[in-house]
């Protein structure tokens, strides 16, 4: 009956024993001490209560105080706490201090707030980095169009990475000065033959200004000759000037017809007064005898003249060619 009691204490003291290791790093501690790190087992246990990894703040202090470098641990912890990457700005401090780069861990763990990558920024600095431009098409004073594609030799602006435009500024910037100093070339064959001046005319505009970059070198990669575009809007304006022609004389047609359809509704409504007119001439000349304006004889006489004209008419007719018949 003895030995089970004891059996149950030493169970017990064992899972105290490991929860307590557990929430405690002593592992950790050890090691802080043994690498020159001091630190206390309280500041571990206060870390854990803060729902702070004591590994991602102790393992980065360590690498910082063997590399000459020293930091407080409420730094690093407040900045972990931030959401920042420890073990990231402690890296870049190391690589920083190997450059001889001024490089405060303020200023680091600001960038890394920022959402910039501060060792590649470092590292960039360090080893200049090459950005490739996608092919830019720009059209000489000749109209030939001609396609450049640039690689900008570029290092990081420690003191500009926060708040500095980044890679995507750049590119546009040069492809932006590749187009002025293409489209101010009097022909493409002075472009062809001098590419060097693209590099020359874009590098002095300062594109870096407001980046996190300073530029040092645009070389020309590659430079291609496109389509013919000054000839290409020649004929589009010549066929737009061919359909707008053609718009105006179907227009001036439809004027013309819609003329001679209000003519010829004028000669029917003349002719229409005069058949009307016709109609009344037996009236009046009945009224004329009746009223004795008129004589026996001077009827007879008009009726002479009458069949007379008609006679003339029909003969007209007869000798009147087909061509002006069909008219």
């Amino acid at each position: 009956m003895g030995f089970i009691p004891f059996v149950i204490i030493a169970v017990v003291v064992v899972i105290f024993l490991l929860l307590l290791f557990t929430f405690i790093p002593v592992g950790l501690w050890i090691t802080a001490y043994f690498s020159g790190v001091k630190i206390g087992l309280f500041t571990l246990v206060g870390m854990r209560l803060r729902r702070v990894i004591p590994s991602r703040i102790v393992n980065p202090l360590i690498k910082s105080t063997k590399a000459g470098i020293s930091l407080g641990v409420d730094k690093l912890e407040a900045h972990y706490l931030a959401g920042g990457d420890v073990n990231s700005v402690v890296d870049a401090l190391i690589a920083a201090q190997r450059a001889n780069i001024e490089l405060p861990f303020e200023r680091a763990a600001a960038i890394d707030l920022a959402g910039r990558e501060v060792l590649e920024a470092v590292q960039v600095s360090v080893n200049p980095k090459v950005i490739e431009t996608p092919k830019v098409a720009a059209v000489a004073k000749d109209g030939i169009e001609v396609m450049v594609k640039a690689r900008v030799t570029v290092r990081a602006n420690i003191e500009r990475l926060v708040g500095g435009a980044g890679e995507e500024t750049i590119i546009a910037r040069v492809g932006e000065g590749i187009v002025t100093t293409v489209g101010s070339a009097d022909n493409h064959k002075a472009v062809l033959e001098n590419p060097d001046g693209i590099s020359k005319n874009v590098l002095e505009k300062g594109l870096d200004a407001g980046t996190a970059f300073e530029i040092l070198s645009i070389d020309i990669a590659d430079v291609d000759v496109g389509r013919n575009i000054g000839a290409q809007l020649q004929t589009d304006q010549a066929d737009a000037d061919k359909r707008i022609a053609q718009a105006k004389a179907e227009e001036r047609r439809a004027m013309a017809v819609a003329r001679e359809q209000e003519m010829k509704a004028e000669v029917q409504s003349m002719r229409a007064k005069v058949v009307e007119a016709e109609a009344e001439v037996p009236l009046a000349l009945s009224k004329a005898l009746n009223d004795g304006n008129l004589g026996a004889m001077d009827y007879y006489n008009l009726k002479n003249i009458l069949a007379d004209t008609d006679m003339r008419d029909s003969i007209s007719k007869i000798n009147k060619p087909k061509d002006e018949d069909s008219e």
